[in-house]
């Protein structure tokens, strides 16, 4: 009552102080979806709910703060947002060693409550960003003389958002060709360097230079990575010397040949670039200055004329010796030796007018010109009135050295056909001018093909088909694309592409052709992968063939069958015939072919039940009777057909509905033979006996409910019964003494058709019982019994349930305040009352009558507890 009254009178005495300032402090990942669960304000604050006025909570900063969270007002629960919280956007600022946090003010309202809360989200970093290197094509160069393992930085180092492990761990080649390898440093900051290492010698005029990608990897599971072209740049070093292509050059000339003629053309080579591939021609110092003189050689083509008039009356040969010279090398030495031919008349000359470009007596054509393109005219001079000259080609060669009409001795040299350069790159054409006198002039041509890009790269196969098992390794080798080009230099040189339909997973290397796979495939995430990838020169303009490559994926069993549900209940109405379909089991299985078969059987419970192996129809082998059993509960497993198999298992439960098919069962009365004595004196509103019954079944089928249907003796509505419980009730005195009888039916609430039973309930009206023979002989005598005039169920609608409303306190307590007093005045009076009736019978003497229907009331009790019990279950 103390309490009582202190509640009452102050009843936020047990409210806490709100006042203060506190701070709370979460931690969750960063990409949640929208309504994840952060934490709750109220409950980490301890705040009791049941207060009155409720709290409010709300956010200080609303703009800012709810675009990230979200604040339930009501039970102060913090959840994130429509925006996805992005560390790297949210604290893009902060240096590596912090951590990034969001901070909130949150207000507890009303104002008698009111505190502030500190609200800090720690947002943890997770790994979502690949690394990036800053550019996608990284060069370097390196010497061709550079030393094995020496080092080179790659200073374009990729960048990875992500902290910590989620960062660049490591980098590596797709193909080092056997010539490199990467090493990676770590600086005094923590950022990771790579650098190039040189494994083996390098020579550029082998390879001038090396393509590959550049992976850089972060620490993620699983790793995510980021690429960049590497392109290694061969630098040139003078470590060749010029070589000539032949070192002795026969030439043959007329004593009357004029002054320019070209002679010949010495050609060297030095496969360095640049300023060290320079060549210079000279003579030695062995030939003399004279015929230096007469033969002029140009020092950078190496080509020789005749500069001055030829005397054949002194010589008839000049051996010349050429030096060709490279910087810093020794020279390589070529002879040409000059043949004289004395002239007593002056021969047939043919004098060349070239259409075609010419250089050195070098004519030159493309292969794309058409047939019959001109290359040069000849016209034949130094002839005399009576000498005739004939003119024609010899060697092999689409070509042709016909007259031309319009003017006599002029000779036009064309082709007959388009020039090929894959086939032929040069032809020497011989002229031969013979005279009718025996004279034989030969004039020597070279005709050079220039190639130009005529020829697309060409796939050695259209379609590639390859098969893969899913789950990989990363970087797995699929196959290697070969295409060839048949153009020369740049334009036959193929790079290899993958089309814009090909998924971001597979590389190519662009010089090698190598396809690979950069992550692990899953078959039942996709089956089938095909895309194009393109062989292109690098031709003016660029030309391209593409191919098309089909990756299929080849399944492993690493999937174990899955049911659709994580358990299954099944509502089932008992009596259910043998053999009827409870209910469908669906289970799949991602995986194809044997490994995806499934088949189900039953662990336990397969003595009552029995399952289809492949639809999964649960069926029962008999009828099932809820009252012998109302739940069954069976594990049922899935195993599928891979080596090894793979399985899994789910719970079924199957309910039993209840089938009204039980009627009540009267316990007490026993028999329609047995009686009770009732006193003439009864006072009306007495409870004389009971009639007690159960229902085997549940729900509405074993609600049971009591009325009087007949009677025999006694005035209409002398006694009534309770629908709900069965005691009857005297409503009125007993004017007569004898046997009264009551038919009491007895009725469930089933569906669609109740089912009853009917007691007989016997009251003998007298003060003893003198004659019981007498009484059983009532009992058996057949007699009509009137029908009650009101049925059981008039005046016992009860109203619906009211309403309920929560009480302020104050009325709470006033009421509890007097239930308290009440309950006092009541245990007064009936501790007097009994103290009274046992007074009373010790002065009372009443002769005890044994009456076979009468039970003692102490055990009749227990047994009517234990059968409402019963019930009740």
């Amino acid at each position: 009552g103390l309490c009582i009254l202190l509640l009452y009178t102050n009843p936020l005495s047990c409210l806490a102080n709100f006042s203060q300032a506190k701070e709370l402090i979460y931690k969750i990942k960063e990409g949640l979806p929208r309504g994840t669960f952060i934490g709750a304000i109220g409950v980490d604050l301890n705040l009791d709910f049941s207060v009155d006025p409720p709290f409010i909570f709300s956010l200080a900063q609303k703009k800012v703060s709810e675009q990230y969270v979200n604040l339930n007002n009501t039970t102060g629960e913090l959840y994130t947002s429509a925006t996805e919280i992005d560390r790297e956007t949210l604290c893009a600022d902060n240096l590596e060693g912090q951590g990034c946090v969001l901070s909130l003010d949150v207000f507890v309202l009303p104002q008698q409550y009111f505190q502030l809360v500190k609200v800090k989200i720690f947002i943890e970093d997770v790994n979502d960003n690949r690394p990036k290197f800053p550019t996608d094509e990284i060069t370097m160069s390196v010497p061709e003389n550079a030393p094995i393992n020496a080092r080179y930085a790659v200073e374009q180092s990729a960048v990875d958002p992500d902290l910590g492990p989620y960062g660049v761990q490591t980098y590596w080649l797709v193909n080092d060709f056997e010539m490199f390898t990467l090493d990676v440093e770590e600086n005094e900051g923590g950022e990771l360097t790579p650098f190039l290492i040189v494994t083996e010698a390098l020579d550029r005029e082998t390879q001038a230079e090396y393509i590959t990608d550049i992976i850089a990897e972060d620490g993620g599971t699983p790793p995510l990575l980021g690429a960049a072209t590497l392109k290694i740049v061969i630098t040139d070093v003078n470590d060749n010397c010029p070589q000539f292509k032949e070192s002795q050059i026969n030439v043959t000339l007329h004593g009357n040949t004029t002054k320019g003629v070209h002679l010949a053309r010495l050609h060297a080579f030095d496969p360095d670039l640049g300023a060290n591939a320079q060549i210079s021609y000279a003579y030695s110092e062995r030939v003399p200055r004279d015929t230096r003189s007469l033969f002029h050689l140009d020092k950078i083509t190496g080509v020789i004329k005749l500069a001055g008039k030829i005397d054949t009356g002194t010589a008839t040969f000049y051996k010349l010796t050429v030096l060709a010279t490279g910087p810093g090398c020794i020279p390589a030495v070529a002879t040409v030796i000059v043949h004289i031919i004395k002239v007593v008349t002056g021969p047939p000359t043919l004098i060349p007018r070239y259409i075609a470009p010419e250089k050195d007596g070098v004519v030159t054509i493309k292969e794309s010109e058409p047939a019959f393109s001109p290359i040069a005219f000849f016209t034949v001079k130094n002839i005399d009135k009576n000498q005739r000259v004939e003119c024609y080609l010899e060697g092999p060669g689409p070509f042709r050295l016909s007259p031309y009409q319009l003017f006599k001795n002029e000779y036009l040299l064309e082709t007959t056909e388009p020039l090929d350069f894959e086939r032929t790159q040069e032809y020497d054409l011989i002229l031969v001018a013979n005279s009718t006198r025996g004279i034989v002039i030969k004039t020597f041509l070279k005709v050079q093909v220039l190639d130009e890009n005529d020829n697309a790269p060409v796939f050695q196969q259209s379609l590639v088909e390859i098969s893969v098992e899913e789950n990989n390794p990363p970087n797995t080798f699929l196959t290697q694309l070969q295409a060839s080009d048949q153009d020369s230099e740049s334009r036959g040189e193929v790079l290899y592409l993958l089309g814009g339909d090909a998924p971001g997973i597979f590389v190519v290397d662009r010089v090698t052709g190598i396809l690979t796979v950069a992550t692990s495939l899953d078959r039942e995430e996709k089956e089938t992968y095909r895309f194009i990838v393109r062989a292109v020169d690098q031709g003016t303009p660029r030309r391209e063939s593409i191919a098309t490559v089909v990756v299929t994926v080849q399944d492993r069993n690493d999937n174990s069958p899955r049911f659709i549900n994580k358990d299954f209940t099944f509502f089932v109405p008992e009596n259910f015939p043998g053999y009827g379909e409870i209910g469908v089991l669906s289970v799949t299985d991602a995986d194809a072919g044997e490994n995806g078969w499934v088949a189900l059987s039953i662990l336990n419970g397969s003595d009552i039940f029995m399952i289809d192996t492949g639809r999964g129809a649960l069926r029962a082998k008999t009828s099932l009777d809820r009252e012998q059993q109302g739940t069954y509960q069976l594990w049922i497993e899935a195993v599928d057909g891979g080596e090894p198999a793979l399985s899994s298992v789910t719970m079924v439960t199957v309910l039993l509905l209840d089938v009204n098919d039980n009627p009540p069962i009267v316990l007490f009365p026993q028999s329609n033979q047995s009686y009770m004595l009732v006193l003439p004196n009864t006072v009306p509103g007495t409870s004389i006996t009971e009639v007690y019954a159960v229902d085997k079944d549940t729900g509405m089928n074993a609600v049971i409910a009591y009325s009087i249907i007949k009677r025999k003796g006694g005035e209409p509505g002398s006694f009534a019964i309770d629908p709900e419980t069965g005691n009857i009730t005297l409503k009125r005195e007993l004017s007569n003494r004898g046997l009264y009888s009551l038919l009491v039916k007895v009725s469930d609430h089933g569906q669609p058709e109740p089912l009853y039973s009917t007691v007989m309930v016997n009251f003998f009206v007298n003060e003893t019982v003198s004659n019981e023979s007498y009484i059983q002989s009532l009992l058996t005598r057949e007699a009509d019994i009137e029908v009650e005039e009101r049925p059981w169920y008039i005046g016992q609608m009860a109203e619906g349930p009211e309403r309920y409303e929560p009480f302020p306190c104050q009325p709470v307590l006033i009421a509890l305040s007097v239930t308290c007093l009440g309950l006092f005045f009541l245990v007064v009076t009936l501790t007097s009352y009994i103290c009274c009736r046992r007074f009373k019978k010790n002065r009372m003497k009443r002769s005890e009558v044994e009456i076979p229907l009468k039970i003692q009331n102490d055990s009749m009790q227990v047994v009517n507890r234990k059968l409402r019990q019963i019930s009740n279950i």
